[in-house]
């Protein structure tokens, strides 16, 4: 009986001791948690490392603005689809606001990426839904609000 309980203390160490490989579809998922996380921190550099090298120059100039004319307040990884062995679709949901007006926005972004080499790399993303402003695009200008009367009314009690 000790011999038996013995060996499976030892078998269970030996199988505990040697992880199981990532599916592509885990490898791609923390791919993309780093980039996005590294982004919402404003660690550029860092998210860079997860862009396929034709597109940084454009992932760049899309985040040019991020901390300063654009906070992002949080972001939501809402959608994966895996497209094949080594391509793959996620949405992303970002919460942001301009620090001179506080107003909450919401832009919801298609990522693609791409297994390059055992890596997963950033290829393309695209607005799909929300508000424009996020990566710079020109933002239509409110429409004047109407003059409001800002007083209270005087109201008169009788007897007065």
């Amino acid at each position: 009986m000790r011999r038996t309980s013995a060996f499976a203390l030892v078998s269970l160490g030996l199988l505990t001791g040697c992880p199981m490989p990532l599916s592509p579809a885990a490898r791609m998922q923390e791919a993309a948690i780093e980039l996005n996380t590294n982004s919402r921190f404003g660690r550029m550099e860092l998210a860079v490392e997860h862009v396929a090298p034709t597109e940084r120059d454009e992932f760049v100039a899309h985040r040019r603005g991020w901390g300063s004319r654009v906070q992002l307040a949080d972001y939501e990884m809402v959608g994966a689809r895996m497209k094949g062995d080594d391509d793959a679709e996620i949405s992303v949901r970002y919460s942001w606001y301009h620090p001179d007006d506080g107003d909450l926005h919401t832009t919801v972004v298609r990522q693609k990426w791409k297994d390059h080499k055992g890596d997963w790399v950033l290829v393309g993303e695209a607005r799909l839904d929300g508000d424009l402003g996020l990566f710079g695009e020109a933002v239509p200008a409110p429409p004047p609000r109407p003059h409001e009367n800002l007083q209270f009314p005087t109201v008169q009690f009788a007897g007065e």
